[in-house]
């Protein structure tokens, strides 16, 4: 079995440039399976998978414990902003990961149900910052009006920190059935990709270079291997560990994260300039006015939806090895993040 190394995605075009090459520089390794197989086929044959089904029965079952887990109390202005942002909907993308990657490897839902909350706590804090004014200043999120629109800009900041808080307050008071090692070591973990060296940094060089004329493509996928995908990869660690994965299991689950988070960046990427607000739930067109580089605008829509396969297509290769019935959702997972419309 071959060997490359990844983590920086260089894109270079032959003599013709009609055909576009990935190749991977140091970081992280992954393991490429010889041509005559086919893990991503091997591990679609066995099942046949109802993942909008799926997706509706879990959502409910997050959303009900996202409900328990901020009741409104005094002081009622904070509680509901907090409350406003975090059960405004979406894609429950997080929590999912969590969820799968902890029955993945022999957990339970139970056991990573409040692992499940905590994450998508931490989300939306980021969403709710990210929205601010100071940061990309915008003014519609998930279909409503962001949090500093309605409860003004202070609170708002205060709503992101209480949720921070609350979620690894969460995961250590109220998860059971998991030897604390598990528990500690995965808020560890989660804390470590989405702080300094992950999600934040992130966040920080993307906001240094809005208005760059010259962005590589190396820049652009440091910005978005932390603010995008760090965030998977910690939830679906978080998710390997508790539900006892061996270290192997973990790494494989981290790095069909870390494709997958870029692949909803490069996503999201195309939809902003190809899609409406009204079909987004968020403001259409918002990197091109803030003179963002965006994937589609260093390499064209053709090409970045070609990255968004390749990116698809790696993500599912590290599922071969599991059970192909509890790899399915992350499996099909992937393949909603790369076709998703809005």
């Amino acid at each position: 079995m071959n060997c490359v190394r990844v983590g920086t995605w260089v894109k270079r075009y032959s003599n013709s440039r009609s055909r576009f090459h990935f190749l991977a520089f140091p970081e992280r390794r992954r393991p490429i399976s010889s041509p005559s197989s086919s893990p991503t086929e091997e591990i679609l044959k066995p099942t046949s998978f109802d993942f909008k089904n799926y997706v509706a029965q879990k959502a409910n079952t997050i959303n009900r414990a996202l409900d328990a887990a901020v009741p409104l109390k005094d002081p009622l202005e904070i509680h509901n902003a907090m409350r406003y942002s975090l059960l405004a909907g979406g894609k429950r993308i997080c929590p999912l990961v969590c969820i799968a990657a902890c029955e993945l490897v022999g957990g339970t839902e139970h056991m990573a149900m409040p692992a499940a909350c905590a994450v998508e706590m931490i989300h939306t804090m980021s969403l709710i910052h990210d929205d601010l004014p100071c940061m990309d200043n915008d003014d519609l999120r998930r279909g409503q009006p962001t949090s500093h629109k309605v409860f003004g800009e202070a609170v708002a900041v205060l709503a992101g920190d209480a949720l921070l808080a609350l979620a690894f307050e969460h995961i250590a008071s109220s998860t059971v059935g998991v030897p604390s090692a598990r528990i500690v070591r995965g808020i560890g973990q989660l804390a470590r990709f989405i702080g300094a060296d992950g999600v934040v940094s992130g966040q920080v060089v993307d906001l240094t270079s809005k208005g760059q004329s010259e962005v590589s493509f190396e820049h652009l996928e440091f910005i978005h291997l932390r603010k995008t995908a760090a965030m998977l990869e910690g939830t679906a660690v978080l998710g390997a560990v508790l539900g006892g994965g061996s270290d192997e299991e973990v790494e494989k689950l981290r790095t069909f994260a870390m494709y997958t988070g870029l692949l909803f960046q490069v996503v999201d990427d195309i939809l902003d300039v190809t899609k409406s607000s009204e079909e987004l739930g968020k403001t259409a067109g918002k990197d091109l006015v803030d003179d963002k580089v965006t994937y589609p605008k260093l390499m064209g829509i053709d090409k970045s939806r070609e990255f968004a396969e390749k990116l698809k297509e790696d993500a599912q290769e590290q599922l071969s090895g599991f059970d192909p019935d509890k790899a399915a959702p992350l499996v099909a997972l992937a393949d909603f993040i790369a076709h998703r419309s809005n």
